[in-house]
């Protein structure tokens, strides 16, 4: 498809009174407002090719334009997108006077499908993890990087996050601070364990801590990077894509895709929904039955494929 040329299209100057509003109120950034701005143009110029005006919109010229957008072949994502700008824009204008009503009240935003979560198999992780190989300092870092994200579905920022003392290897717990600072406590498998106290043991994290740590915090950091400091997001993610590279993973493997595999596998295995929801720290139930498809669709094709009478035809 073609795209259009919007750049040369002049915006009405409530919509440009809009952007202004936008960063200058609501601190919106440089790509956020691009975007705002192309979707108006988009909807400006449609309204002036069906001969209608920002004053003449009503709610079902919006629900007209969503059909628009549809029609187009824009993907789900984007038609929500472009309906935000439209019903922000609406409102603005509504608030400020410019407008006698709000013609979006009552107009939903389109759903977005909620994306399967790509999961390893089995296999894949166990060669993931054989990709680690030797017992020097960064080796035992990376092995233990990968196995706490894959045994207990943490996520990266969290992984970064822990503190010496969040760490419970007696126990065998570990203490994860998710969204919102919500602190929740996991279970440490064995092999993550024996990772972990490897890591933390002479010969690996003591290894890379300085005489002195440039920050306070960076002295209880359960994870260092090279130059002794807490290891950041970015570089644990080129830990994950190093030796998923290594594996023939490639643009596969993410570390969040680690906690999809952590979470499916479990469901696998016959694990409790809520127990897995309570692993992965989600707020609603809603949010862990996504991994649910992916078992069942995993069942269906073992199904299809070792049942006799599966796919045979009758006789």
């Amino acid at each position: 498809m073609v795209a259009e040329a919007l750049d040369d299209f002049e915006l009405p100057i409530d919509v440009e009174e809009f952007l202004t509003w936008m960063v200058a109120e609501r601190g919106r950034s440089a790509n956020t407002l691009a975007a705002y701005r192309r979707d108006l143009i988009a909807y400006c110029r449609w309204l002036d090719a069906t001969g209608r005006t920002l004053d003449s919109v009503r709610s079902s010229v919006l629900d007209a334009y969503v059909g628009h957008l549809r029609q187009r072949g824009l993907s789900p994502a984007s038609v929500k997108r472009a309906t935000v700008a439209v019903r922000s824009l609406h409102r603005f204008r509504a608030d400020e006077g410019l407008a006698e009503s709000d013609p979006s009240v009552g107009i939903e935003t389109p759903r977005v499908p909620a994306g399967l979560p790509k999961a390893l198999t089995e296999e894949q992780v166990i060669a993931l993890l054989d990709q680690v190989e030797g017992d020097a300092p960064i080796a035992r870092r990376d092995r233990a990087i990968l196995e706490v994200l894959y045994g207990t579905g943490a996520r990266i920022s969290e992984v970064c996050s822990l503190d010496l003392g969040d760490v419970d290897l007696d126990a065998g717990l570990l203490r994860l601070f998710g969204k919102g600072s919500k602190e929740r406590v996991v279970p440490l498998g064995r092999w993550a364990r024996v990772a972990l106290a490897a890591w933390i043991d002479d010969g690996g994290r003591p290894s890379l801590a300085p005489e002195r740590f440039a920050r306070r915090t960076d002295a209880e950091a359960v994870f260092l990077n090279a130059r002794g400091g807490r290891l950041g997001r970015q570089g644990a993610w080129s830990v994950v894509r190093k030796y998923g590279d290594a594996a023939g993973l490639g643009d596969r493997l993410t570390p969040h895709v680690l906690r999809h595999s952590c979470a499916t596998h479990m469901l696998d295995h016959g694990a409790d929904i809520r127990a897995v929801q309570e692993l992965l720290g989600h707020a609603s139930i809603t949010t862990t039955q996504v991994y649910t498809m992916v078992s069942n669709d995993r069942l269906f094709a073992v199904y299809d494929a070792a049942h006799p009478r599966a796919r045979a035809s009758r006789r």
